[in-house]
């Protein structure tokens, strides 16, 4: 007997999942209904043929719109979903990420809400409030599943209103009070709208728990169980998730009842997508922005997403990579939202061709042409790592994924190899040099770490966008170069000709010169006849002539 079917009568038969004592007596049937037909489903699985969404019951103004987009034939997942979702039941979703989990549980939601320019709209206990409920983990999430949404409703009208943090309240208060149907949003903003009583969530008929593992991870557990007590007990949730921790079937258990397991492929199936493929090489970390710009050269490239450890690291690797020519745009925690939006908008158009990200972006960023995805660093563990690449080979598209792994990241990468089955145990050294980078991934011959044109190198870029602070003629410490009015450290005249003093006071002018051993013209004219002094340093940065007399005579000042 199939894993998964057995593993959703587990579910419904222990744990908190029994019937309400307020619970109609005909509830249960769904959910036995459902049950007997998960196998059949599951066993079935990729190998039932579906010729369009309207076999599956998909009501037909939903199936234009999907028809004028080019969408006609439903995934695997949608293909088990979507019929069991139509009849109201509880169902927890199982499927690798860009498989198609959008639409197997939008299209249900879609069909069982009302439409205002239905007959029936008017009829309902609260016409414009909330009647489906999608809450996703972060922000590019929620925006995706809402443009979706709009896209799959566009010949049966629907008002898709989507809320999230990092935006004033306003306009999403005002989209609220003229009336919404489907609310899409992050935990936080939510939940803040909520107990302001400026969302009502008592009318809500469906509720889907998108990437709930992630949710999770995210530490939105509490925020999403208030959320699911302010809704109906007798609505229908659906949640959907690429991997299924302890966590999330608990939370199956506590707040679903008797839910349908659907797995879009058998549970011994490879956890990647089959249509990626993956390169893993081991390579030292000051080698990497050079093998960066060479897996940017290679043939076939279309848009590219990189994945890094922290911020720092993310915006150092977006500026190294635009020195060298690339349309670079970066996205992490120290990045607002609006210049999020804006470097997303851009990746989409194709004006920027390769995003750098942290984690924050590593879901719901579904951009139709992402050839490559890089991982610069070694994610943190095999969840990660499936949501990272799984950016790339989406809707049976194929795609290139290339993991680089520090060497103190081995037992880290070790890990993630084990645990999700890959045959990468121990990745081959590889330099920007390498022979075999070149040939697995297409990059050729020849090819340098700069864009071809480009005359700029990296070290000169830096030097225009921060400017050499030691070596500027004004506002530096140097006159002319270094620290001192010879530009080393040791000169003669150290930091008294072109320094601070220079002469002066601090707030003073300060006087050029080039001259290593003699003393300034400015000070010869000011002190009269030049003496050849020496100079030392004290702990507390003041300077004394040779006869040990104070600092502060004439042309030396205090440097505290």
């Amino acid at each position: 007997m199939p894993a998964g079917p057995t593993r959703s009568r587990t579910i419904a038969r222990s744990g908190r999942l029994s019937v309400d004592q307020d619970t109609p007596t005909e509830a249960p049937e769904p959910a036995e209904t459902a049950e007997a037909q998960a196998p059949d489903l599951e066993s079935a699985g990729p190998e039932a043929t579906v010729e369009s969404f309207a076999d599956l019951g998909v009501m037909p103004g939903l199936v234009s719109a999907l028809t004028a987009r080019g969408i006609t034939v439903p995934f695997p997942v949608q293909q088990m979903a979507i019929p069991v979702a139509l009849t109201g039941t509880d169902m927890i979703g199982q499927a690798r990420t860009g498989t198609g989990k959008t639409l197997a549980f939008g299209l249900p939601l879609l069909q069982r809400i009302v439409s205002p320019d239905e007959v029936d709209y008017d009829d309902l206990a609260a016409p414009g409030k909330p009647q489906a409920l999608v809450i996703c983990p972060t922000r590019e999430l929620a925006l995706q599943v809402a443009t979706d949404l709009e896209t799959a409703s566009t010949d049966r009208p629907m008002r898709v209103q989507v809320i999230y943090g990092g935006r004033a309240y306003e306009p999403q208060l005002e989209a609220l009070n003229a009336g919404v149907d489907v609310v899409v949003g992050t935990p936080g903003r939510l939940l803040d709208l909520a107990r302001q009583r400026q969302l009502d969530l008592g009318h809500v008929k469906v509720v889907v728990l998108d990437e709930a593992d992630e949710m999770l991870d995210l530490g939105f557990l509490a925020d999403v169980e208030t959320l699911l007590a302010m809704t109906p007990e007798l609505r229908q949730t659906m949640l959907f998730s690429a991997t299924m921790p302890s966590d999330v079937i608990t939370l199956a258990r506590r707040y679903m009842r008797h839910p349908v397991n659907v797995r879009a492929e058998s549970p011994d199936e490879n956890a990647t997508v089959p249509t990626t493929a993956q390169f893993v090489y081991r390579a030292h970390r000051m080698d990497k922005e050079e093998i960066l710009a060479r897996i940017l050269q290679a043939e076939n490239r279309g848009l590219v997403m990189m994945f890094a450890r922290t911020k720092r690291q993310t915006q150092s690797i977006a500026d190294e990579l635009k020195a060298r020519g690339f349309s670079v745009a970066a996205v992490h925690g120290d990045v607002n939202q609006q210049g999020r939006e804006k470097a997303l908008a851009s990746f989409r158009s194709g004006k920027v061709t390769v995003l750098l990200a942290t984690d924050v972006a590593a879901r719901g960023i579904d951009v139709e042409g992402v050839t490559h995805v890089v991982n610069v660093s070694c994610p943190e563990d095999e969840k990660t790592y499936l949501h990272r690449i799984g950016r790339t080979g989406r809707a049976g598209a194929s795609g290139v994924a290339v993991t680089l792994v520090d060497w103190e990241d081995m037992a880290r990468w070790s890990a993630i190899n084990t645990a999700l089955g890959l045959p990468y145990p121990d990745p081959p050294e590889t330099y920007s040099t390498s022979e075999h980078l070149y040939h697995d991934l297409g990059i050729p011959p020849g090819t340098t770490g700069m864009v071809p044109g480009v005359t700029r190198t990296p070290v000169e870029a830096r030097s225009d966008s921060g400017g050499s602070r030691r070596g500027s003629s004004s506002g530096g410490r140097g006159s002319s170069g270094g620290r001192g009015s010879g530009g080393g450290r040791g000169s003669s005249s150290g930091r008294s000709s072109g320094s601070r003093s220079g002469g002066s006071s601090r707030s003073g002018t300060t006087s050029s010169t080039s001259e290593p051993a003699a003393p300034s013209g400015s000070e010869a004219g000011q002190a009269g006849t030049p003496r050849k002094r020496r100079r030392r340093r004290t702990r507390g940065g003041s300077s004394a002539g040779a006869a040990g007399q104070p600092a502060g005579g004439s042309g030396a000042t205090n440097d505290d």
